[in-house]
């Protein structure tokens, strides 16, 4: 990991060490609040897709609780708006001009972001605005990202710096970084998995393997006595960040809360076998040997594909052990 990538790495963390703020009644400035029972219908009505409905029950307030309902019932609508279409160009186009292109946020997802910035700034622990927030800017950074890298692969043959990336939209903060940002404080202010999940999505999605390892040591110190987060904190290090040694641990982990689960068993295996053969392909042998004696912990079926591998290798190794005695 770079010294930059430890630094970000390590202002995260910070972040999400700090413990759970408590949710409190307020107002903003003396504006109107939204009763219980407003809330609670407009919650409701949110939840069965009518957001229209829930920002008539909330009209009018703009306490922090309220302003996030309005948010999330205008991020609601942007789900089903269309969108949003180039302006007109100039007419006449001066020569080598490119036509203007669409906007980034539909009108719907710019409501949404300002009422839900507003509920932030309001009442900065409001952990729900923060995640729902970060669900709205987490699509157009992914895209950002998206494009970046495309414009790096559309690079001429030789050339040794890429194309410039396009230019983020302005207005609205999207990048990655706020994303991350908003999700951490979610994740300081609600207890519960979904926005640690939702910030690991995220940041695999836009190749923030570092901010989405932290997710994944977030999820393994909140879901107690269950190998589930361990296997899946495995998944990723072997997947997404090549690094199979280290899903060693994390799978060995899974075991102990887990000790029958077969799908977890076949993934050590795997990885112990791959790098057996890999070992005994560069006549390492004492190496390989080491390797397939611990996949053999965790090889059930001796028929398998796996099986067949490992009985195979270890054959040939007793016939080099014979064959130099």
């Amino acid at each position: 990991m770079s010294r930059r990538a430890g630094r970000a790495v390590a202002g995260l963390l910070l972040l999400l060490s700090g413990a759970r703020c408590q949710a409190r009644s307020t107002t903003s400035g003396g504006s109107a609040t939204a009763t219980t029972r407003e809330a609670e219908e407009a919650r409701a009505l949110i939840d069965k897709g009518d957001a229209d409905g829930a920002l008539a029950r909330l009209k009018g307030a703009g306490d922090p609780d309220s302003l996030y309902l309005q948010g999330r019932a205008w991020a609601k609508k942007a789900e089903s708006a269309p969108l949003p279409t180039p302006p007109p160009p100039e007419s006449p186009l001066p020569k080598g001009a490119l036509p203007p292109s669409a906007p980034e946020f539909k009108p719907e997802e710019r409501q949404a972001v300002e009422l839900l910035e507003k509920a932030a700034a309001a009442r900065p622990d409001l952990a729900a605005a923060h995640l729902t927030l970060g669900q709205v800017l987490a699509p157009h950074a992914i895209r950002q990202h998206e494009r970046e890298r495309e414009a790096l692969a559309r690079r001429p043959a030789g050339r040794r710096s890429p194309e410039p990336p396009p230019t983020p939209e302005p207005g609205i903060d999207y990048s990655p970084e706020r994303v991350v940002r908003e999700y951490g404080l979610a994740i300081r202010g609600d207890t519960s998995r979904v926005p640690v999940d939702a910030m690991i999505g995220f940041a695999v999605k836009a190749g923030r393997l570092d901010d989405a390892e932290v997710g994944y040591q977030e999820l393994v110190r909140r879901i107690k006595e269950s190998g589930e987060p361990f296997a899946l904190y495995g998944d990723f290090l072997a997947q997404e960040k090549k690094d199979p040694v280290a899903a060693i641990e994390q799978y060995k982990q899974a075991l102990i809360w887990r000790p029958d689960d077969e799908a977890t068993r076949v993934k050590l295996a795997a990885i112990y076998l791959s790098r057996g053969v890999a070992f005994f392909d560069k006549r390492q042998y004492s190496l390989a040997e080491t390797q397939f004696t611990e996949a053999a912990k965790y090889v059930t079926d001796r028929g398998s594909e796996q099986g067949r591998i490992l009985e195979q290798h270890q054959a040939k190794l007793r016939d080099i052990r014979g064959t130099t005695r």
